[in-house]
């Protein structure tokens, strides 16, 4: 039944929710810690050119997450630089799809890839084959590295764990197998333009943040931003926030938090969700005078000191010329290194990437460090349940779905919140 709804946090999972809310009929009230919107995929507007917190993509399978930002306004024509689906590095090798139905566009991309011979061909397809029989389905204690056991190692260095790290932000050798195959089929067998990549050209606040709270706010729902909640308890007919009574809570904020909040009430709920364990991101924001990449984005082979794995042109997808964006995933090394030490470190391996960009300064214009980027996607993890108490409910990356922490994952766990407490 509609009624007063407390949304306690503004992240991505956050929006989602009050946004379903709100159209569902609830009052909402959204309680967010910093003074903006936005959590985990941001603009820190605190700094000179307003970098955001992370280099962040979406894909044409973010279904929900596109009908969102549909919902408050955006233009995803405007806002997005979209192209098939690449993983290419600077010498050629890598596959990259191209326009078509997903299982034409995938035989044709890997007929056509660099550096493969025909047992690697025949090995992914056959592989590929083998998964699509199955369900997309393996045994739950599997690693990406067992699930690909029968593919060559060109395969594997070229596509398989760039892919999974970009995904899942867990290495191959220890990430789910099944997570992994999920994505599989709903980016590069989903439907037609499922695996295309979708680019930000906006700052992160204007993709969605900034579009949201001015939907929300026009809607009627009441923002409180700089406010973090101190207490939650449970009421006869309800609960409680700092006092103030809500028929429903969704604790949309971080695991932290939500377990904090949750753990007078339900001890054993904080116990299972402090057990997650995380893997963090780096990204490193250079600026050259002149440069321009092969492709808007090009993948990079991760050494001992070379940290990153994509590099993103932002000149090239129509955003800030000059500007590029190196993503180091699984960087729990180079945290502990320093931000210092890994943007030189990037500095190096962005010379060696591009003879150009060998020949003119780069500037270090911002590192942005995640530490808690995205849980660490494990097989067998037990993740959060969303139903915490009766009107009381969790939504986040982190709670238990089929999806790595994801843009998309977050904004699901958001519409599900509300459809749970509309049955509850």
């Amino acid at each position: 039944m509609p009624g007063r709804l407390a949304v306690v946090g503004g992240g991505w999972a956050g929006i989602a929710t009050a946004v379903r809310a709100m159209r569902s009929g609830h009052s909402v009230t959204v309680f967010e810690t910093a003074r903006v919107l936005g959590g985990r995929a941001r603009t820190d507007t605190g700094a000179p050119e307003g970098l955001d917190n992370g280099q962040h993509i979406l894909i044409g399978a973010y279904s929900q997450t596109l009908a969102l930002l549909t919902a408050v306004g955006v233009d995803h024509a405007r806002v997005f630089h979209r192209m098939p689906l690449s993983l290419r590095f600077p010498d050629g090798r890598g596959l990259q799809l191209r326009a078509g139905t997903p299982l034409v566009a995938f035989a044709r991309a890997v007929f056509g890839t660099g550096g493969w011979n025909w047992t690697d061909r025949a090995a992914l397809l056959g592989g590929a084959a083998r998964w699509a029989r199955q369900s997309f389905q393996c045994p739950p204690d599997w690693t990406v590295e067992q699930l690909c056991r029968g593919l060559t190692p060109a395969v594997k260095r070229d596509l398989i764990e760039p892919l999974c790290v970009a995904a899942l932000n867990t290495p191959a050798n220890a990430a789910s197998g099944q997570v992994f195959l999920t994505v599989l089929k709903d980016a590069v067998f989903g439907g037609r333009g499922s695996s295309d990549l979708l680019l930000p050209r906006v700052p992160l606040g204007e993709l969605l943040p900034t579009p949201a709270a001015a939907w929300l706010a026009g809607h009627g729902a009441d923002i409180r931003l700089g406010l973090r909640v101190k207490r939650l308890d449970a009421a006869t007919d309800g609960w409680l926030i700092d006092g103030e009574h809500f028929d429903n809570v969704v604790l949309s904020c971080s695991l932290a938090e939500a377990a904090r909040l949750v753990e007078p009430s339900h001890p054993a709920w904080a116990a299972e969700a402090q057990t997650l364990r995380y893997e963090p991101i780096i990204t490193v924001y250079l600026r050259a005078s002149e440069v321009r990449l092969p492709s808007p984005i090009v993948a990079l082979v991760e050494g001992p000191d070379d940290p990153a794995q994509f590099v993103i042109d932002h000149g090239a997808i129509g955003a800030m010329p000059g500007r590029l964006a190196f993503v180091v995933s699984g960087a729990a090394k180079w945290v502990e290194a320093g931000n210092e030490k890994t943007a030189h470190a990037v500095v190096r391996q962005a010379h060696r990437l591009d003879p150009s960009l060998g020949k003119q300064p780069l500037r270090i214009e911002g590192v942005r460090a995640e530490r808690r980027a995205t849980f660490r996607c494990v097989p067998g993890l037990n993740r959060p349940v969303q139903s915490i108490r009766r009107g009381l409910v969790a939504a986040g990356d982190y709670v238990q779905g089929p999806y790595p922490a994801t843009l998309e994952g977050a904004v699901r766990s958001g519409e599900s919140a509300i459809e749970l407490l509309d049955i509850a």
